[in-house]
């Protein structure tokens, strides 16, 4: 039972107004959400070709359409929740800066919109993902959700996935 969405269904729900929309989606017992003008599509986990010398939460690269895509493995890079792989382990197709990389979290819940007023500024403390990353919290409906800065975190070279997109290409 995987939700799955198209391009154009993600582009229509694009913002309204001086809100911004986010997708929410969880990682272990954590919600966290991302600005959803990054996603690209959300689609059921599948087999990646593994890239070799590459760290563990690279799971490996995935060909979407033609496009070589990194998949990142967010549970295995923030060592929250169990790394399992079924039915219902989501990838999260994004587009930042010109390049698509995969996110594979634990599920995705809905699409949130918030008003800068509702964007709390993030914790210094206790959360998983480097503040570096962070746009702050909201609270939707008595849930804390971490807003991810997804595109200074794909961009990071924590992550090493520029050096993964170019490796590819010569194979």
């Amino acid at each position: 039972g995987v939700m799955c969405m198209s391009e154009a269904a993600v582009q229509q729900s694009v913002m309204a107004g001086d809100d911004r929309e986010f997708l929410s989606f969880v990682l272990g017992e954590e919600h966290y959400a991302l600005d959803i003008t990054t996603v690209k599509e959300i689609r059921g986990y599948e087999q990646v070709t593994k890239i070799a010398n590459a760290p563990d939460f690279i799971k490996g690269v995935m060909n979407l359409r033609g496009d070589i895509v990194p998949v990142v493995d967010l549970r295995i890079k923030f060592n929250v929740g169990e790394a399992t792989y079924n039915e219902f382990t989501i990838v999260i197709m994004l587009n930042v800066d010109e390049r698509i990389v995969g996110i594979v979290v634990d599920g995705v819940s809905d699409v949130i919109r918030l008003s800068e007023e509702e964007m709390l500024p993030p914790p210094e403390f206790g959360v998983a993902f480097d503040s570096r990353y962070l746009h702050g919290l909201a609270d939707v409906d008595e849930t804390m959700v971490i807003l991810v800065n997804i595109e200074s975190l794909i961009n990071s070279n924590e992550l090493g996935l520029v050096e993964v997109s170019q490796a590819s290409v010569g194979e």
